[in-house]
């Protein structure tokens, strides 16, 4: 008798718990299509929002992979859960995981953050010509974890964009306009009058100088051995080289023209 109902007891036991099991992998089921189900339609919301805010490529691509492997994760997990399985040791066994992998990887991830905030925010394009610390060029190429320069000499600088990101850098196509300084000796001797009058002839035979803010011809220092005279103007940011390297040389010629001399310092060693 004894017998009978141990064996009566096990068998309702196999059967409740199987009946538990089978309950649970149904759920586990259901909760994983439904589960992929809304990861699809969060992800298809996600890249609407994106495309109608026109964000960029690179960091649409980059977000919705981290959304998507993040909402995986979860839902694999909810799944393990339903089964029976306690979630907890695998959640530390990843925290585990991350904190190890964001050790070894400190510097690329830095990299790697600073690339998404420069890919947001957008100080620089490509095709701009920055200044970083003491390297410069047009940008090439905004990456991940670099930021490619091609220098004026056509050499290929890679800056990790961690630099970027707490570097001071000096852009110089952001402005529309840009304002062009040339700073030329006279002598003492000289007539401010005719080097004015030179310079405006030279000005109103640039097309691209703009014509507000006007440009100006101003002494800008008196110094010991002659007088700095200041001419500037402001200009397109595409027409800036162009336009100074033009007015250098006329600036010359028409100096060698007028017979006008520049200042040399001179230097007088008394005898004893």
């Amino acid at each position: 008798m004894n017998i009978t109902e141990n064996f009566y007891k096990i068998l309702n036991s196999l059967v409740s718990g199987g009946m538990e099991l089978a309950k649970n992998i149904l759920l586990a089921i259901v909760a994983f299509y439904l589960g992929k189900i809304v990861i699809r339609l969060v992800m298809r919301l996600v890249k609407n929002i994106m495309n109608r805010r026109h964000v960029d490529r690179t960091v649409s691509k980059f977000v919705i992979n981290i959304l998507k492997i993040s909402m995986q994760v979860a839902l694999f997990i909810a799944v393990i859960g339903i089964l029976g399985v306690k979630t907890s040791s695998i959640m530390g066994l990843i925290a585990a995981t991350g904190f190890g992998i964001g050790l070894a990887l400190s510097g690329t991830m830095q990299n790697f953050a600073n690339g998404i905030l420069l890919l947001v925010f957008r100080p620089y394009e490509v095709g701009d010509y920055i200044e970083v610390n003491d390297m410069s060029g047009t940008v090439k190429a905004i990456q991940i974890f670099h930021t490619i320069l091609i220098t004026n000499d056509n050499k290929v600088i890679y800056i990790p964009n961690g630099t970027m990101g707490t570097a001071t850098t000096v852009n110089h196509n952001q402005q529309n306009t840009r304002r062009i300084d040339w700073t030329v000796n006279m002598n003492y001797a000289e007539d401010f009058d005719k080097f004015r009058a030179i310079f405006d002839d030279i000005m109103a035979s640039e097309p691209t100088v703009l014509p507000n803010p006007p440009y100006e011809i101003r002494i800008d220092t008196l110094s010991d051995t002659a007088v700095k005279v200041i001419l500037r103007c402001w200009v397109e940011t595409k027409d800036y080289w162009e336009l100074y390297y033009s007015v250098n040389k006329k600036i010359y010629q028409m100096l060698r023209q007028n017979n006008i001399d520049m200042p040399i310092p001179r230097v007088t060693i008394a005898n004893k």
